[in-house]
């Protein structure tokens, strides 16, 4: 199926929409996060279809257990701000990055340097908005002088990682592999076990997502390819149930069901099971495969997607994101509405971050043809056979 509202698929298209879609499906999940479809419903007198405020109105500095982050009126969360540091990373370094470029590049980044914060509506240091699961990052990393490969062992294994890998996969446009491999090693210094492999098979699902002619099938069977125990197993059980679904209101329910099995938070999500976020080889984060799913249902159309992704509710602002990202990806629009809404509420240039990733990821493909022809000429040597290059 060809994704409503594709694009060119130009390449500054492509990395533009994923960014932008990402940012997008964060804010329009922010306000509802925590909270299961029937509460949103009620709370907004039917599903949301766009922006909305804060979930406890003019009261959001004081009510816990939000406060004190604005959430909604168009506001990002931590997913973009550590989206676009990742982007700051790859602008220094102009090259793939790894778990030490987390070290020396990342973690200094949210430790130094205040940016605006949309959901404190200040300037801070981004360590002062990131959850503990990133903080873990600057514990691990500055404090502990950890191995950056290892760092993420012991961490709660959540979204955390996977939540900001978009960029990996832009910078491996049409190169999932490539994606799954870089995105793996970046994530070893923030997660383990199927917390690190959703970050690769996310990573993996953008890069899909640009190839030319790429649908959501085709972004499936790529994830499909690379990823590992539980994360394989509940990509393709919820994508399965997502292929008799075209509308999110009835896949709802069906998808969280599919899920089930694989997610250790369990069905109260503002109250985890005792195993929840615990390293397993059977289990998945429950972002990513709900994502994937309402891609498929919405057919790669943007709107569609982040509009089930936000009305699924509980961790509903990263797996916005990651729908986000992946159906702009493929192409389809980002509503011009959202994205002026966002950008202007959140104090943030939305572009900016993927004018500096096109031009950072196309020094990164010359460099990497480089690369391969120079071990094509020394592979010819050995083997005494022509060079094509």
């Amino acid at each position: 199926m060809t994704p409503k509202g594709e694009g060119t698929g130009a390449l500054d298209e492509r990395i533009t929409g994923a960014l932008v879609g990402a940012a997008v499906g964060d804010a329009l999940g922010g306000p509802v996060e925590g909270y299961s479809p029937e509460q949103i419903a009620e709370r907004h007198g039917g599903r949301v279809h766009g922006v909305v405020g804060p979930w406890n109105g003019d009261d959001w500095p004081t009510a816990r257990p939000i406060a004190p982050y604005h959430k909604g009126d168009g506001h990002v969360t931590d997913d973009t701000l550590m989206t676009h540091a990742l982007v700051r990373v790859y602008a220094t370094v102009r090259d793939h990055l790894d778990a030490y470029s987390v070290a020396t590049h990342l973690v200094p980044d949210l430790m130094t340097t205040p940016r605006w914060i949309p959901e404190l509506e200040a300037e801070a240091l981004p360590l002062q908005r990131i959850f503990l699961a990133e903080k873990w990052l600057v514990a691990r990393l500055h404090y502990g002088h950890v191995d950056p490969r290892e760092a993420g062992s012991g961490n709660i294994v959540n979204c955390g990682a996977a939540m900001y890998m978009a960029p990996v996969g832009l910078v491996n446009a049409a190169n999932p592999a490539g994606a799954y491999a870089e995105a793996l090693d970046v994530a070893g210094a923030h997660q383990s076990s199927y917390g690190r492999e959703a970050a690769g098979v996310f990573a993996a699902a953008v890069a899909a997502a640009c190839a030319p002619g790429a649908t959501p099938d085709s972004v499936v069977a790529a994830c499909l390819s690379l990823a590992k125990d539980g994360t394989r197993d509940a990509v393709e059980a919820v994508c399965e149930v997502a292929s008799r679904y075209t509308d999110f209101e009835s896949a709802l329910v069906p998808l969280r069901r599919a899920v089930t099995p694989y997610d250790t938070v369990g069905p109260d999500y503002r109250s985890p099971s005792l195993g929840a976020r615990r390293p397993s080889r059977l289990h998945s984060i429950e972002e990513l495969p709900v994502a994937l799913g309402m891609l498929v249902v919405a057919g790669g159309d943007f709107r569609h997607a982040v509009l089930g992704s936000v009305n699924y509710g509980r961790d509903c602002d990263s797996i916005a994101t990651m729908a986000g990202a992946v159906a702009g990806a493929l192409g389809s629009s980002v509503p011009h509405d959202w994205a002026k809404t966002v950008a202007e509420s959140s104090r943030l240039d939305l572009d900016a971050p993927a004018r500096t990733l096109t031009e950072v990821s196309r020094e990164i493909f010359d460099r990497d043809v480089e690369r391969r022809r120079a071990h094509e000429r020394a592979y010819a040597a050995l083997t005494g056979t022509p060079c094509s290059g």
